[in-house]
C-alpha cells in the first residue's frame, strides 16, 4: 500500500505541477499584462481544476489505487506536500523573494481561491473514488 501511495502521489503531483507550470508561464506572459494578476489567476483556476480532476481519475485508474480512504488521501497529501515545496522553492528561486515575501504578496481574492484549490487537490483522489463507487452501485 505504501508503494501505491508513493507512486500514485508522485504521478499525481507530476501531472498537476507540469500543467500548472505551463499554464502559469502562459498566464504571466499573456494574461497578466492585459488584465492584471488577480483576474489572470482567477481565469486560470477552472483549467487547473480540470487538470486536477482528470489527473486524479487517470492516476487512480492507471495505478489501480484502491478505494481505501487512507490510501487515496495519503496519495493526495503526498502530492500536496510535493506541490507546496516545489512551488515555494520555485517562487523563491525564480522571483528572488523570501518565503515570507512570497506569501504576503498573494492577492487576497485569488489567493483565497488558490487555497481552496489546494484543498481540492489534496482530496480529489478520494472524491473521484467515491463518485465512481456510487456510479457503479446505481447500475
Amino acid at each position: 500500500m505504501k508503494r501505491l501511495v508513493f507512486t500514485g502521489g508522485l504521478a499525481y503531483f507530476g501531472f498537476v505541477f507540469g500543467a500548472g507550470f505551463v499554464l502559469g508561464a502562459l498566464r504571466v506572459s499573456f494574461l497578466v499584462p492585459g488584465i492584471g494578476v488577480r483576474y489572470a489567476e482567477l481565469a486560470e483556476m477552472p483549467f487547473m481544476f480540470s487538470v486536477i480532476v482528470l489527473s486524479a481519475i487517470y492516476v487512480t485508474r492507471r495505478f489501480a489505487i484502491p478505494r481505501s480512504l487512507s490510501v487515496r488521501f495519503g496519495m493526495g497529501l503526498l502530492a500536496l506536500g510535493l506541490l507546496l515545496v516545489s512551488e515555494l522553492l520555485l517562487a523563491v528561486a525564480l522571483q528572488d523573494l523570501s518565503l515570507a515575501d512570497y506569501i504576503s504578496s498573494r492577492d487576497p481574492v485569488s489567493g483565497s481561491v488558490y487555497l481552496v484549490m489546494l484543498a481540492l487537490f489534496a482530496v480529489m483522489p478520494v472524491l473521484v473514488g467515491r463518485s465512481a463507487v456510487r456510479r457503479y452501485r446505481n447500475l
